[in-house]
């Protein structure tokens, strides 16, 4: 391993679970980095992928601690700096880009001000150098105004951008370490493009070395050199991606390889009538929403839906995809009540339903339940696992503690985590032990309808792939009707009976799933298609020119 940039060698981490216990959660892991090279870090959740990545900044998360191996860092051993050496090693030698940047940027604050702020608080720049830095950084990046974005706030601009300017603010020292932790998990499919894209130049340009966190194969064959498959903390597997992806020797890694998002290969050749004549399908839907116009300020001055209209079945799945900011969350809270419509209605079961959450019966409310997109900012960080389930039990069944207590555990079951895991706070989780979490909030209510936002985007495929499973035998059992909302054709594909493609707050395309997703598609269908990346590491050089021209269409 000698002559490369970074040297990680028999790494061990471990977490106290009580005053006097140390359990290992990583395991004598050793990898390398050379100049100008990417290594990913692939395993399930909980296999210890950002542990390690935070390591490799001399940083081990509250209750865990580092407990041998190196972290070489060029010729300088990372793990024995001391806490002010660690201070100013962090931000110029090695920066981090987390995997939320939402949850990540200060709401109060511009955002060419955060950006800026490592370099003015280690004084390696004066507040003009570091503005024009910035601005450097932000043309880059392919931002729009570079000029001006960074005068906004965070929510003013969209989540791809947010993702690229947190980018912004980890190189704008020059770090020749970049961690990226799953940095476009959240992202639909045509902003993860732009944003992969982004982080390749910037790498190759700046001639950066990287650790690339991700749970999703086929986006790390984009951008990796070498990957290092990861599983409970230990190595499975390590080496160039084309081996890895083309001939694994490990059963674990085949398994990740058939779990990755990608489309599949085969869809039916004919397209199939939308409408069916079975009597299961001429029932009455469930949900009906009815050319719906909302947005928001006053009034809904600025219109976020535009006459949208679809049904959902009882027992079935109707999957909205678009890429951010086409409507998907609006119409999704639209439903749920957490927004009123301009023009058009909502109808559940026949019946009407008020357009506030506020003017909703106990039962409406019951009925229909969200399972929000971030769970790192829907779960409420100073409550345990227990009482964020169980206060939904209490009010809508009015159960008892002993009650609510069960009912607790046998959720957790139902999303696959110990009951042990009730005694536990929201950061002491992984990301997608997190989301299951939120899911399994949703189910507390017994929902007849559950509206699920990009509730596997931030779950490893494996565990993505168990979630799925777990919503279609509820639905089975239970003839629950989910409003899926996604940016992952893939899933979608897998799940939907229907499907309804948004672009700018209006429906382009509405109709079965093998009807949208088997050829003739509508333009902007097909840019989708051909924006979901592909197991193959030429994909991302080569799409390029097949996306510009499918854009071009779908503008037209």
């Amino acid at each position: 391993m000698t002559g490369k940039f970074l040297e990680v060698r028999d790494l061990c981490v471990a977490a106290r679970i009580q005053k006097s216990a140390l359990t290992p959660i990583v395991k004598n892991v050793s990898f390398a980095i050379e100049t100008g090279k990417v290594v990913a870090l692939i395993g399930e959740s909980g296999s210890g992928k950002t542990t390690i990545s935070l390591a490799c900044m001399g940083y081990a998360r509250p209750g865990c601690i580092i407990t041998g191996g190196s972290v070489r860092l060029h010729d300088r051993e990372v793990l024995e700096l001391d806490f002010l050496e660690r201070r100013r090693f962090r931000g110029t030698d090695v920066s981090y880009v987390a995997q939320s940047a939402a949850a990540s940027f200060n709401a109060a604050l511009t955002i060419t001000r955060q950006v800026t702020e490592t370099p003015l608080i280690k004084k390696l720049m004066s507040a003009n150098e570091a503005a024009e830095k910035a601005v450097s950084l932000y043309r880059e990046l392919d931002l729009p105004e570079p000029e001006t974005i960074g005068h906004r706030y965070p929510h003013q601009v969209s989540g791809g951008q947010l993702q690229r300017l947190m980018a912004a603010m980890a190189m704008i020292c020059d770090p020749k370490l970049l961690i990226l932790d799953e940095p476009t998990t959240a992202l639909d499919v045509t902003t993860q493009i732009e944003v992969l894209q982004a982080f390749k130049k910037l790498i190759r340009d700046k001639h950066t070395s990287a650790i690339y966190v991700s749970h999703d194969l086929a986006v790390v064959a984009q951008v990796a050199d070498d990957i290092l498959v990861l599983k409970d903390g230990e190595m499975i597997e390590y080496g160039p991606v084309d081996q890895i992806i083309h001939e694994p020797s490990q059963d674990y890694t085949r398994e990740l390889i058939s779990a990755a998002h990608v489309m599949p290969k085969r869809m039916p050749e004919i397209r199939t009538p939308t409408i069916q004549t079975t009597q299961e399908d001429v029932t009455e839907p469930l949900l009906v929403v009815d050319n719906v116009t909302a947005g928001y300020g006053p009034n809904h001055q600025y219109l976020a839906l535009h006459s949208v209209s679809i049904e959902a079945h009882a027992g079935r799945t109707i999957g909205i995809i678009g890429e951010s900011g086409s409507g998907k969350t609006t119409l999704g809270r639209v439903i749920s009540g957490l927004m009123g419509c301009k023009q058009g209605e909502v109808r559940l079961g026949g019946m009407p339903l008020a357009g506030s959450i506020g003017a909703r019966s106990r039962d409406e409310l019951r009925s229909i339940q969200f399972a929000f997109q971030m769970a790192d900012v829907a779960l409420n960080p100073r409550h345990r696992i227990r009482k964020i389930l169980g206060r939904p039990l209490k009010f809508y069944f009015k159960m008892s503690k002993d009650e609510a207590d069960h009912r607790v555990d046998e959720l957790l079951d139902t999303v696959e985590l110990p009951a042990s895991f009730a005694d536990r706070f929201p950061r002491e989780l992984s990301g997608g032990e997190r989301q299951r979490i939120n899911l399994a909030r949703s189910l507390t209510a017994e929902p007849k309808l559950m509206i699920c936002d990009e509730i596997t985007s931030a779950l490893d495929t494996i565990v993505a792939e168990a979630i799925l499973k777990l919503l279609r035998e509820l639905q089975e059992r239970l003839k629950i009707a989910y409003v899926f909302i996604s940016h992952d054709l893939s899933t979608i594909s897998k799940v939907a009976d229907t499907i309804a493609v948004m672009r700018d707050g209006k429906i382009v395309e509405y109709g079965s799933t093998v009807e949208i997703l088997t050829p003739p598609h509508h333009n902007y269908t097909e840019l989708l298609l051909s924006s979901v990346p592909e197991l193959r590491t030429d994909w991302l050089d080569g799409i390029e020119a097949q996306r510009t021209t499918a854009r071009t269409a779908a503008a037209g």
